[in-house]
């Protein structure tokens, strides 16, 4: 099967044009030894069957993110058939950097000229045929939002798999000096005999533009001695501006006209971007994705719960066991369907993240969040590890990695688990939807996002004062054009994240309802089958961590629930339906009807399960991406933090005579 790679800036629509030529016919996994998104697809063309590899965004091959070095190896050493450049027409000189670096890698490069109707829109004429003249690769022009020019893309990667040439590739001649030392490099590679490498005159450039990954191999060998003399930060840097110098060039050449006109990027910008405006819009547009989320989703939610509810009585009318029937009416039944009921409102948030995204609006986010960031020590590109966040921990944490500066990257992973991630939600939807109504339910659950994002910000400020002392790092992000976000693709955005939720619905939460249920009702002559859940195991250890939470008016079986929470938030939801017996009146009439919460306890529970303890897939993670030290922090803070923010809730509420 022939393999091609797609790669290309960060924001140039990579992922929409993977999307087109992949259609639904696609996955998504990590990399192997590293937990970073690696997205595949296939489709076929010509009788050939065709793997797509869609590439993280890079601006170059420094490998100084873990994203940048995962798409220089792929390229360098896997050799993928065909390597797609997907270019932003609209800002051709910055995107050309990459395009070279390709080239010179020996790269079998095909450029995909992307947003090409914003770039006709903005007055620009490019010559196409005159850029792949002077580049010596194919150029197609294409609209990866509409699918215009995806054919055409597809013959063309079809064509270059089949070793048809444009013509001879551009070749860049970086002075005497450094092409002296390349020949020096050169020669001495010859003696090396290292293979795996497109070239010895790729390797000689990576050598003088001090490629760490390429300068370890030679550390230890007999010649690095000979090419330690020829490094100089002086050379590194000329070859870098010449390659600048002829992105420079080449873009005066290709492109023929550009009219200044006023698009509607440069509207709506005007608006998001305001300096007074911008976060009282984010906050509003957060408002509404959380009310949209609880609402369109409580007809379907309740529907799943009336379908559990009409399993579980028949499996007790039908079976004659009376284990048996407990087991799957109490235990698979009513403990599975009291979490997938939250299936609705998980991937309803999904679905407006996924809007959000693809319209461009996210990345505006970060921009008018970094003044505000930079005052309490987090730096600017720390608002995406926290908007992803939303969706999973896990994802949040490692998208840091992009994040330079090692402090930085630190303090953003400590606070990332403060961040509410859909885990939390199906824990905050059950307990507002029993303790408060209509409307005032949606605030709740958007206030432990906004709380969540404060707290994040207020532990940066108090981490950076006291452990990571220092400057914040400079802020540079390329905003992408804002485009109309497709409904196809947003379905796929929304089922690639929300299907995690599924899995560990069958799997890891299955398995925890499961003992729960056990737990719960053995042993069974003094349970009563049950019925007398005082008399259970799981009562015994309760009443055990009972006294911890008495002071904050929970019973012990809500502070039994939030311990299944260490494993997976979701668990909490399958706990409190095992331990409220939850039944044919589903989990959320039988937890309104219990006397668990009140409104005010409800409510700093809800703030608990935000704080308390990252979950175990998380720990995991923060374990591989700093020290030990640092996690056990974070582990030891968050519960601190969740006691004290707990306590000050209700004792505000008290102040204000709420019960």
């Amino acid at each position: 099967m022939k393999v091609v790679a797609i790669v290309g800036n960060p924001n140039v629509g990579k992922t929409e044009l993977f999307n087109r030529l992949t259609g639904l016919n696609q996955h998504v996994g990590n990399w192997p030894g590293v937990t970073v998104e690696k997205k595949e697809g296939k489709y076929s063309y010509g009788g050939e069957e065709i793997n797509v590899i869609d590439l993280p965004g890079i601006y170059g091959f420094t490998t100084r993110s873990i994203d940048e070095k995962i798409a220089k190896n792929f390229i360098v050493k896997n050799r993928p058939d065909v390597v797609v450049d997907v270019i932003d027409s609209t800002n051709l000189e910055r995107n050309l950097y990459l395009a070279l670096l390709l080239i010179e890698s020996g790269a079998n490069v095909v450029i995909a000229l992307n947003m090409w109707d914003i770039a006709k829109e903005r007055g620009m004429e490019i010559d196409v045929r005159r850029f792949e003249g002077l580049l010596g690769v194919p150029v197609v022009p294409t609209v990866a939002t509409t699918g215009e020019g995806i054919e055409e893309l597809k013959k063309a990667i079809f064509r270059a798999l089949k070793g048809k040439k444009k013509g001879k590739k551009i070749k860049i001649d970086y002075g005497h000096e450094v092409e002296e030392k390349i020949k020096h490099i050169e020669k001495i590679l010859e003696r090396c005999r290292k293979d795996g490498y497109p070239s010895p005159r790729w390797v000689a450039l990576r050598i003088l533009e001090e490629d760490e990954d390429i300068l370890s191999e030679f550390r230890k060998g007999n010649y690095w001695k000979d090419i330690e003399k020829l490094l100089d930060e002086r050379i590194a840097g000329k070859i870098v501006e010449k390659r600048y110098e002829l992105c420079s060039k080449l873009a005066a050449e290709i492109i023929k006209e550009k009219k200044e006109v006023k698009t509607l990027t440069d509207i709506l910008d005007e608006i998001f971007l305001h300096k007074v405006l911008g976060i009282p819009i984010f906050m509003a547009i957060l408002y509404a994705m959380f009310q949209f989320t609880f609402s369109f989703s409580a007809p379907f939610s309740d529907g799943i719960s009336l379908f559990f509810s009409w399993l579980g009585n028949i499996a007790k009318s039908n079976i004659s066991n009376e284990v048996l029937a407990s087991f799957v009416a109490d235990g698979i039944c009513a403990g599975l369907g009291s979490v997938l009921v939250f299936v609705p409102p998980i991937f309803c948030l999904f679905f407006a993240l996924s809007i959000l995204e693809d319209s461009g609006y996210l990345a505006r986010v970060a921009f008018v969040m970094e003044k505000i960031l930079s005052k309490f020590g987090l730096h600017g590109k720390s608002f995406i590890p926290i908007l992803v966040g939303f969706g999973c921990n896990v994802p949040g944490i490692m998208a840091a990695r992009t994040i330079e500066n090692e402090s930085d990257r630190i303090i953003t992973i400590m606070i990332n688990p403060l961040i509410s991630c859909s885990a939390r939600l199906p824990v905050y939807a059950l307990i507002a939807g029993a303790v408060f109504h209509g409307y005032t339910a949606g605030a709740a659950i958007y206030s432990m996002y906004v709380l969540g994002i404060t707290l994040a910000v207020l532990m940066a400020l108090l981490l950076r004062k006291l452990l990571f002392k220092g400057e914040v790092s400079p802020f540079i992000l390329e905003l992408p054009r804002y485009t109309k976000p497709k409904l196809s693709t947003s379905i796929i955005h929304m089922w690639n994240r929300g299907k995690w939720f599924l899995i560990k619905a069958g799997t890891f939460i299955f398995i925890v309802v499961i003992i729960i249920w056990f737990l719960s009702v053995f042993p069974w002559e003094a349970t009563n089958g049950g019925k007398i859940i005082e008399n259970s195991y799981i009562a015994m250890f309760g009443r055990i961590v009972e006294p911890v939470f008495k002071p904050l008016g929970w019973s012990w079986q809500a502070g039994t629930a939030l311990f299944f929470g260490f494993l997976a938030k979701e668990s909490i939801v399958g706990a409190i339906g095992a331990l409220l017996g939850a039944e044919g009146e589903g989990v959320y009439n039988a937890l309104a009807n219990s006397n668990w919460f009140t409104p005010l306890t409800g409510f700093a529970y809800m703030a608990f399960v935000l704080i308390y303890f990252p979950c175990v897939a998380t720990l995991s993670v923060m374990l591989r991406e700093m020290k030990l030290k640092y996690t056990l922090l974070t582990v030891a803070y968050t519960v601190l933090l969740a006691f004290a923010v707990a306590f000050m809730i209700e004792f505000i509420g008290h102040l204000f005579g709420l019960s």
